[in-house]
């Protein structure tokens, strides 16, 4: 492990440096320079939003830093509204207030400040470009949004001086609209880019189009160092006439620069959409959901089956009960893993994918990555899917999700779906849930070689999604049960309906720590875990990657999970020499039936020959279930197995 060498403490010093050398100066009239005529080639209109990831840690001060460091063309404008934090780590920037600076060469200028409002709000966003584009005028103009992102459903930007007011996809439209008029052909706005978490989603890119000719984004939660403006202003100086495709492939090479800088590129993310071309895709992505809702409707299984695809698709934001639920999952891996069963719909997305992402870059373990993800219910939560009714840009998958979580549709959907979508059925049955089923439905045993094997009748078997286990430790003495996690880690034979458990008597570690593990994605090449720790005494998820080729796993980071709004943190960074690492895991009473909670368990320090392995868990009784989830997230667990170890002996037997 090595030192993480972006500390606050350092950056606020070097802060202070560049106001003491006169770099950031304030003033509060509007300089001579803002002309009301285009006179530049481009004009960067940044939205920084602080909220938490300010107060609590400088990332935006350090932002601001990195864009004064580099010395801004000529030609160049770039306006930045500060807000949305309580608190900042710079001695410029006042949180009582919205202020607005000028960059222009060296120089930050305050040109306007005014009182306190939300920036999640679509008034003042609209206000600020407004602002920009009456006295900052370019040639091309770009926004970007810096704070939280937490996808399609959730939005963007958090106020944390606001009752954390955040942006909808709707709101955002609407505060761009009430500026620039939308035009398909030709996009007032040269560049939108989200230096957010999980907004490079295809409805995002639904919600810019007309608005922006080319939209950067990541996929995936950014890490803690963000867009690299140091580097991005660098090549600007070089390259300040280029287009906002060049732009934006820019941003995405400095980026992964910087993430690599920061040791943290193995799951960063981002991508460069024409939106002029996005129409196609839309178009394709919204007869994919049609054809998904014809199929369900004819034979309810097939919630079960593309359930078992997004399963297997790459997703981002964790998805995890620790780590909490985003939601989104990549399109083109989702179209990938249901073409078998929509061959035709799923080649037209990928075909129209291909065509508007016109360039990406990801780390070795977002290898599926195809520039846009979009949403699916994985934890069937109708809030989420609520919000996501409300912004998403296929009406057909939102037909198809209403119809996945409640069972049921309304004669005016069931309507649409004859008429419009051509189901020649007499009519739309309700759905049953797992829970629907007698559990004589599934059958847990013991076999020969001492392996639990679940299995499940064909009628069942045609409502599951997935299937894997939870392993826990005994201890009777304690009255104390102790849960490890969960694993996808079992033989699966869908076509008969057999399963079989691979425990062998190890689990995931650090420095021989026994971990809980969640299983987020099972790719062929590596698999993803999520590991709940306290790092230094703060909440964090532990992302862990296990190699099939080297058969090690790597530590990518830690960072915080989803907040209780949805939103994700970017503040992934690599452990550092030193930190105090505090395993949790849920555990309750072997004899009681309250919840579990998530507990404290070992203690240690980071050193540099901190690694995560497997480890034998040694002696003692540890518990197996089954879980299984259906096609509408309704999941059930299946008798207890009960393994026992004493030495190189294992034996199980159904409790």
């Amino acid at each position: 492990m090595e030192n993480d060498a972006r500390g606050c403490d350092g950056m606020k010093r070097k802060l202070l440096a560049l106001c003491l050398a006169g770099v950031l100066l304030a003033g509060l009239c509007l300089p001579a320079q803002a002309a009301t005529t285009v006179q530049d080639d481009w004009a960067i209109y940044l939205y920084l939003c602080g909220t938490d990831l300010e107060t609590k840690g400088g990332a935006a001060s350090q932002d601001l830093m990195e864009i004064v460091h580099q010395k801004i063309p000529d030609g160049v404008t770039v306006v930045i509204e500060t807000g949305g934090a309580k608190q900042w780590h710079n001695n410029v920037v006042n949180a009582d207030y919205l202020e607005r600076y000028v960059l222009q060469g060296d120089k930050l200028a305050r040109v306007w400040r005014g009182d306190a409002k939300s920036m999640g709000s679509t008034q003042t966003l609209a206000e600020f470009l407004g602002f920009c584009h009456e006295h900052f005028p370019a040639r091309h103009e770009g926004v970007i949004l810096w704070d939280h992102g937490g996808g399609s459903a959730v939005g963007l930007v958090m106020d944390e001086r606001f009752s954390y007011d955040r942006l909808s996809l709707p709101e955002l439209r609407e505060a761009f609209a009430k500026v620039y008029t939308p035009n398909a052909e030709r996009p007032p706005l040269e560049l939108v880019g989200f230096d957010c978490c999980l907004m490079a989603t295809v409805d995002t890119a639904a919600a810019m189009q007309g608005i922006a000719r080319t939209m950067v984004a990541s996929e995936e939660t950014e890490p803690g160092c963000g867009w690299n403006y140091y580097g991005l202003f660098k090549l600007m100086e070089r390259y300040p006439g280029m287009s906002g495709t060049a732009l934006g492939q820019a941003i995405c090479e400095t980026y992964m620069a910087g993430c690599r800088a920061a040791r943290v590129e193995g799951s960063a993310t981002l991508s460069v959409i024409d939106l002029t071309r996005l129409d196609p895709l839309l178009t394709a992505y919204n007869r994919f959901g049609g054809a998904a809702v014809l199929a369900a409707c004819e034979d309810s299984g097939f919630f079960a089956e593309f359930g078992r695809g997004a399963k297997m698709a790459e997703n981002y934001g964790g998805n995890t009960p620790s780590s909490g639920y985003a939601n989104m999952v990549d399109l083109g891996d989702l179209a990938k893993q249901s073409a078998r069963l929509m061959p035709e719909a799923s080649r037209a997305v990928l075909d129209a994918l291909e065509d508007c992402v016109v360039y990406k870059v990801n780390g070795s373990y977002r290898s599926q990555a195809s520039g846009l993800s979009c949403y699916y219910a994985y934890d069937a939560n109708p809030k989420l899917y609520n919000l996501y009714a409300g912004a998403g840009a296929s009406e057909n998958f939102k037909v198809f999700y209403d119809y996945m979580l409640t069972g049921t549709l309304d004669e005016q959907t069931q309507a649409y779906i004859m008429e419009d979508l051509g189901y020649a059925g007499e009519s739309i049955e309700e759905l049953d849930t797992l829970n629907d089923f007698e559990s004589s439905g599934w059958r847990v045993s013991v076999d020969d070689e001492g392996y639990a094997v679940l299995t499940v009748d064909p009628e069942t078997l045609a409502t599951l999604s997935d299937v894997s286990f939870q392993l826990a430790y005994v201890d009777e003495e304690r009255d104390l049960l102790l849960f490890l996690g969960s694993d996808s880690d079992i033989d699966q034979d869908w076509k008969n309906g057999v399963f079989r458990d691979n425990f062998r008597g190890v689990w995931g570690s650090i420095d021989g720590c026994v971990c809980h593990m969640e299983v987020i994605y099972q790719g062929k090449d590596y698999n993803l875990y999520n590991v709940p720790v306290l790092r230094n005494g703060e909440p964090c998820q532990m992302k862990v990657a296990y190699d099939f080729d080297a058969e090690e796993y790597y530590i990518l980071g830690v960072q915080r999970g989803l907040d209780s709004r949805g939103m994700a943190d970017r503040d992934m960074v690599r452990l550092r020499v030193g930190d105090v690492i505090t395993t949790l895991h849920y555990a309750g009473s072997l004899s009681g039936d309250e919840e579990f909670e998530l507990v404290a368990m070992d203690d240690f320090v980071v050193n540099r020959r901190t690694r995560f392995e497997e480890m034998d868990l040694g002696d003692g009784e540890f518990l197996l279930l089954f879980t299984l989830i259906d096609g509408r997230g309704e999941s059930t667990y299946t008798e207890e197995v009960i393994f026992t170890v004493e030495g190189d002996d294992m034996t199980a037997e159904v409790a």
